[in-house]
């Protein structure tokens, strides 16, 4: 083994991984900011002891609009690994594309109906669904328009930022999917 191979990255590799894989950095820091959220609601309550189990009594037990959207969600996510992981460009990645398209629009609009993590308004997670609202038909069009650097761009952005980031913090500590797995 050489010495470069326990080199310190210079600054020069740092800027082309930032600009090579901006949604990875971006999860990265969402994730850092969920932990740290999550000790401090789990610090606040006492630390009670995890474990891990499914009860999906409490979404059972939601309204229709929180079923929809979670229903929504877990197939978009679904879906949207598929076509990440899944050869571009065949039949079957537009009949899923399609697919997710419809899936997405629903858990962003359904969204808009569902409020309380921020009292009795509209919280910053609202702002992604507002988003994903906007730049959905734009993602559709660019790949009708075969314009794939573009399209790539809004739907994995949509993907990491709607369903990635957005789908992380909804397993905060006292939130319904925290509830599910996580509940005491």
């Amino acid at each position: 083994m050489t010495d470069t191979a326990f080199a310190t990255p210079s600054r020069h590799t740092l800027r082309a991984v930032l600009r090579t894989r901006p949604h990875t950095v971006t999860f990265v820091i969402a994730a850092i900011v969920y932990g740290t959220i999550s000790y401090m609601i789990l610090a606040s309550s006492g630390n009670p002891p995890l474990q891990f189990r499914i009860d999906l009594s409490p979404l059972l037990s939601a309204s229709g609009v929180l079923q929809a959207h979670v229903l929504g969600a877990v197939a978009t996510f679904a879906i949207g690994t598929v076509l990440l992981l899944g050869v571009k460009g065949r039949s079957m990645h537009r009949v899923l594309g399609y697919g997710w398209v419809v899936t997405m629009s629903v858990t962003a609009i359904s969204s808009f109906f569902l409020i309380g993590l921020n009292g009795n308004s509209f919280s910053f997670i609202h702002a992604l669904s507002a988003w994903t609202v906007i730049v959905l038909p734009m993602g559709v069009a660019a790949a009708r328009r075969r314009d794939i650097k573009s399209h790539r761009k809004h739907m994995t952005g949509m993907f990491v930022g709607g369903m990635a980031i957005a789908g992380l913090f909804s397993f905060l500590p006292g939130r319904l999917m925290w509830s599910i797995f996580f509940g005491v």
